[in-house]
């Protein structure tokens, strides 16, 4: 495979990103691929290829608070046309900008993968910019920060992160492509403590005035403002005073070494804590094996690569609690945590006491948990994220169009050659289409396409019940009712369109309620058919009853409205029936039985009773003449009497309509 690898920082640059990037470029190169580097020179002009055409250089200028490395603009042409003749089958871009920006572009403008590493965590390095140490500043930084690395990170076929920390950081920003976590790996042979050359321990420690019978920590890294190595200084102040006997030996160059020399000096710490400046690469690990411990409070590592090599190298740590070390520092076996400078005091004092066996028991232990990142394992990780990811690439797709209606985004796909596939048309909300970034041009994978498609059924059961509630008002039961019934989707994705219905305010409940109630109440119904209805709907009775009591003088009001109403529908009835007729029809009507008996006690019926012998005349004739061809004499008039009596005439009045009647 020929493979490009993008970066900012690589050797002689000291730094994790340098020191990662060339790791990889051996091992793909011994393993028999055709490995490229694309990095920085400091000064103008072309780029220029090393001796062996494997490493490009990109002029830039030296960038002295940022340790002094060399930035450089991502816009290069010479340099691209140099790139065009590799005939690249990846790139890998181990930056995210100059360097790492040339490296998407290449990959657009050459059509060709790209895959990205995370190793910095910039939300830690944002003070190197906002020079007026302001909150404000700082918090917008971090939010550029944020959106350039999803912009970055979506861009890529792949994303490879260090630790599971700095995928939960990706994962925070909202980057979407798929997230491999893989340890840069360590050469860890050139570390191990039985390389050490004869002599080389005492020769350094005699350059320092270190006694070889004195316990030695050492830090090794980036002297910046990050890395709190104030905190670990004050930890050996404070163990000096306590009598402790321990000597911090700090290796390395950064912008705070100049601050942190004069901090020393004003805590009268000389002896104590010593500068040795940088050093070049094959000297560091005999650097490391001339300490008993390492010792940082770093927490902005996104992998910790010095806490590796020293253990490589048979130190233990002692650092705070990160989630990087969650798999390196196992407490009291390979080192301990601390959380302040006087807890560091006291794990000093432990370090400076402990037996020679103890300490020989520790350092095996922390040789052993290094073991599983070496840089075989890394190479062979590495190159499963690389075969993913031209996999990944060659069934990849174009957005080829764009068609919006209303809040409905119609996507037209092309493949990579741009030929336009009339089957792939995917229907999105815009809602989707601008949380996953798309756009005109970009490039999508196979699994988001899918991951559309599967949402497609979702968006047209949106569209439907946007057109139902358009037509009509509709409850949160009736749209969930019919989505269950009509399409195929689950439960879940049922409950976020009802959700995000009710969210704009296509549904509400609580708005359905009240209309709904005063619609009824127009039409007098009562409250007990008005909650009957409702809750057919889905609407919680407790709503239904507070709606209600804001207007409690309606009811009755209503009740003898339709009592009036309905009372001239019912002719040719005794008063009793009359009565009970209008109870009925009140209480199917919703009212209650204390209002039905209100209603009608209140109601006046001396009409009715003034024409009630009419009635009961016409009701006696009707009887008679309806029962006179079954029965005669004596026998029809006591039948005709039970029919009247029936009917709630009164038997006085019976009697009399019965002697004016002629009977055989």
């Amino acid at each position: 495979m020929r493979i490009g690898l993008f970066t900012d920082t690589f050797p002689p640059d000291l730094n994790g990103v340098a020191n990662s990037t060339n790791i990889l470029f051996q091992e793909l190169r011994k393993h028999g691929h055709e490995a490229f580097v694309v990095c920085t020179r400091k000064g103008a002009g072309w780029a220029e290829w090393n001796e062996d055409h494997t490493i490009l250089r990109l002029a830039g200028i030296s960038f002295k608070r940022l340790y002094g490395y060399a930035i450089t603009t991502p816009l290069h042409v010479n340099a691209l046309n140099e790139i065009r003749k590799l005939n690249l089958d990846i790139i890998h871009a181990q930056t995210e900008f100059g360097v790492g920006i040339f490296a998407h572009i290449c990959s657009k403008q050459l059509n060709i993968p790209l895959v990205s590493t995370y190793h910095t965590s910039y939300e830690d390095y944002t003070h190197y910019i906002n020079l007026l140490n302001s909150q404000r500043i700082d918090n917008q930084l971090q939010k550029a920060v944020a959106w350039l690395s999803r912009i970055y990170g979506e861009a890529s076929v792949s994303v490879i992160s260090p630790s599971v920390k700095t995928k939960e950081v990706l994962e925070k920003y909202k980057i979407r492509t798929s997230i491999h976590v893989v340890p840069t790996g360590l050469v860890l042979d050139q570390f191990h403590p039985d390389l050490q050359k004869p002599g080389r321990t005492e020769e350094i420690r005699r350059e320092y005035h270190i006694p070889m019978e004195e316990r030695l920590v050492i830090y090794l890294g980036r002297i910046a403002e990050e890395k709190a190595l104030d905190l670990v200084i004050d930890g050996f102040v404070l163990a000096k005073k306590n009598g402790c006997h321990i000597r911090l030996l700090v290796v390395g160059s950064g912008p705070d070494l100049e601050r942190l020399k004069k901090y020393v000096v004003s805590k009268d710490a000389e002896d104590t804590v010593m500068f040795a400046g940088p050093k070049p690469a094959d000297q560091v690990a005999d650097y490391y094996r001339s300490a008993d411990f390492f010792a940082s409070a770093s927490l902005s590592e996104t992998q910790g690569m010095t806490f590796a090599e020293a253990m490589a190298s048979g130190l233990p740590l002692l650092a705070r609690k990160d989630e990087v070390l969650e798999k390196l520092l196992i407490d009291g076996v390979t080192g301990w945590y601390f959380q302040d400078a006087g807890d560091l005091a006291e794990k000093l004092r432990r370090v400076s006491e402990m037996p020679e066996e103890e300490l020989r028991v520790m350092k095996e232990a922390a040789l052993k948990q290094i073991q599983p990142l070496s840089s075989e394992v890394f190479y062979e990780r590495v190159m499963e994220v690389y075969e993913d990811a031209v996999k990944s690439f060659s069934e990849m797709m174009i957005v080829e169009d764009v068609q919006v209606k209303d809040d409905i985004v119609q996507i037209y796909l092309a493949d990579m050659q741009g030929r336009s596939k009339e089957d792939v048309r995917i229907l999105i909300t815009m809602d989707d289409y601008f949380n996953e970034g798309l756009r005109k041009g970009m490039r999508i994978s196979e699994s988001m396409i899918e991951s559309l498609k599967a949402r497609e059924a979702a968006v047209k059961a949106w569209h439907s019940c946007l057109r139902k509630v358009a037509v009509k008002d509709r409850t949160r039961k009736e749209i969930y009712d019919w989505l269950t019934k009509n399409t195929p989707l689950n439960i879940e994705v049922i409950n976020g369109i009802v959700e995000k219905l009710e969210e704009k305010g296509y549904i509400n409940d609580d708005r359905y309620c009240e209309e709904s109630i005063s619609k009824m109440k127009l039409a007098l119904l009562g409250e007990e058919r008005i909650i009957k209805n409702l809750k057919k709907k889905g609407i919680p009775y407790e709503m239904i009853r507070r709606h209600l009591d804001e207007k409690p003088d309606d009811e009755f009001n209503n009740a003898m409205s339709f009592a009036t109403r309905a009372s001239s529908s019912i002719r040719n009835k005794s008063v009793q029936m009359k009565k009970h007729a209008l109870k009925e029809k009140m209480l199917v009507k919703g009212y209650s039985q204390e209002i039905a008996d209100r209603v009608i006690s209140s109601m006046n019926f001396e009409e009715d009773e003034f024409q009630e012998l009419d009635s009961l005349r016409r009701c006696a004739f009707k009887a008679k003449k309806h029962y006179e061809k079954k029965y005669d004499g004596t026998r029809l008039r006591n039948t005709v009497f039970r029919y009247c009596s029936a009917q709630g005439y009164q038997p006085e009045n019976i009697y009399v309509i019965l002697d004016e009647m002629e009977w055989d």
